[in-house]
């Protein structure tokens, strides 16, 4: 992938058909401090798509 596809900014929703979980699991881990960081853009959550591979590799 190149860094422009790596940085691709994905829903909740995204994520959640990504990771093949549950989306009520991205919502619990974004209050527990747990999972992928994620950013807010206004009052929306994004999740980095490099971030995101950097956690999963490292669990």
């Amino acid at each position: 992938m190149t860094a422009a596809t790596n940085d691709r900014l994905m829903t909740p929703v995204e994520l959640s058909e990504y990771l093949q979980i549950p989306l009520g699991t991205i919502y619990q881990w974004k209050y527990k401090r747990f999972g992928p960081p994620a950013h807010k853009i206004g009052r929306h959550l994004r999740y980095k798509l490099s971030e995101v591979e950097t956690w999963a590799t490292a669990q």
